[in-house]
């Protein structure tokens, strides 16, 4: 078979440029049990400092880390009985299915569509590990097709809302007929180190807090906002900033104090040139999705893309009513922005998110 020559003068386009993917439902699911942070602090050290140790760095930590409330996965008086892994990862395994089946069952029912209309299911986590993992769990559990394809994700941590959502936009622009969602499950305090007074442990443990969210996504015009193009970035010999050290007693965090420096650096470059390729500068974004990753990495977006006061306002609330819930964060806030009154028809926004690798994955949406 001969193939066309291809015309060097045309422009080009990608055979699915005319394709469109719109975000349906949104669907968050909280543990019943919600702390206030002053209520945490002193727990928190009992769980990760050593009887007489000074305190005083904790409760600092505490007081800055902009949360008011949070929910965990467990009542708090249950975290000293888990003493390994196993018993943390079985928590997680537990509390993760219950969460994540009430968050796509309440994203599926606001979409109108039933379990069995689910084309593909991306489930994503990094505060435990299954095999079977939870999407082919809840897959049977809750009555999906046998046929259902599954992408199971661990490693992406906090960038792994905003890439999945890029993910079921990359996969529904090659099957515009079907349906996908993502569920995002993240129960942050299953993976608190006991008698670790580290630096990086005691900013986890005033940051986190635990959830789960589902996104519904069709191809086509539909009700909610469409995605218009995705981003990611990863930037080389920034592994060490941000993840896990994986052992014995589990997830030990990894948190650089330089990931603000980071953030600050490349971030503005790299979403401005996302945005030129649009014809769009930062100006023009009426909606800023931002996770939520503590004061200092949302101070760094708001200088680095000199966003005016108030661009990230839905980010500090978050945080301060759940703490940061890891990837659910930025479903979280797309969650509250059909909450709180539909944009106006036309108005752009921007979902960004980052996590280990160190990367940044940016979505570009049009309501």
């Amino acid at each position: 078979m001969r193939v066309p020559a291809l015309d060097e003068d045309a422009p080009a386009q990608s055979f699915a440029s005319d394709r469109t993917t719109a975000l349906v439902a949104v669907h968050t699911a909280l543990p019943a049990h919600r702390y206030a942070q002053n209520d945490l602090t002193e727990l928190i050290g009992d769980l990760c400092l050593p009887p007489g140790q000074d305190r005083a760095l904790l409760r600092r930590l505490h007081r800055s880390a902009g949360v008011r409330t949070r929910h965990l996965a467990l009542p708090i008086e249950r975290y000293p009985g888990l003493t390994d892994f196993g018993q943390a990862n079985a928590a997680w395994m537990k509390a993760g299915l219950e969460l994540g089946e009430e968050a796509l069952a309440g994203a599926l029912d606001s979409a109108g569509i039933t379990p069995s209309d689910v084309d593909l299911l991306v489930c994503t986590s990094i505060t435990g590990i299954a095999a079977p993992s939870l999407d082919a769990r809840l897959a049977v559990r809750m009555g999906m097709r046998p046929d259902v394809k599954r992408i199971p994700v661990f490693g992406l941590g906090c960038v792994a809302g905003a890439a999945g959502l890029g993910r079921l936009n990359d996969y529904l622009r090659g099957h515009p007929d079907d349906t996908a969602v993502l569920l995002s499950v993240e129960l942050c305090s299953l993976t608190l180190q006991q008698r670790d007074g580290s630096l990086a442990n005691l900013v986890a443990g005033a940051l986190f807090g635990d959830g789960a969210a589902a996104v519904v996504a069709r191809g086509g015009r539909a009700a909610g906002p469409e995605v218009v193009d995705t981003r990611g970035r990863l930037y080389p010999d920034t592994e060490h900033l941000l993840g896990w050290k994986i052992g014995a007693s589990g997830f030990r965090v990894v948190v650089d104090a330089g990931i603000p420096d980071i953030v600050r650096t490349h971030l503005g470059p790299d979403l401005r040139a996302f945005l030129a390729a649009h014809g769009l500068g930062p100006d023009d974004i009426g909606i800023w999705i931002c996770h939520p990753g503590g004061p200092r990495v949302l101070a760094a977006v708001a200088d680095t893309l000199e966003l005016p006061e108030g661009a990230l306002d839905s980010a500090w609330r978050s945080l301060a009513s759940v703490g940061n819930m890891s990837s659910a964060s930025v479903l979280r806030l797309l969650e509250d922005i059909g909450r709180t009154g539909c944009p106006k028809p036309g108005t752009w926004g921007v979902l960004l998110a980052m996590g280990p690798g160190f990367c940044a994955e940016f979505v570009l949406l049009r309501w």
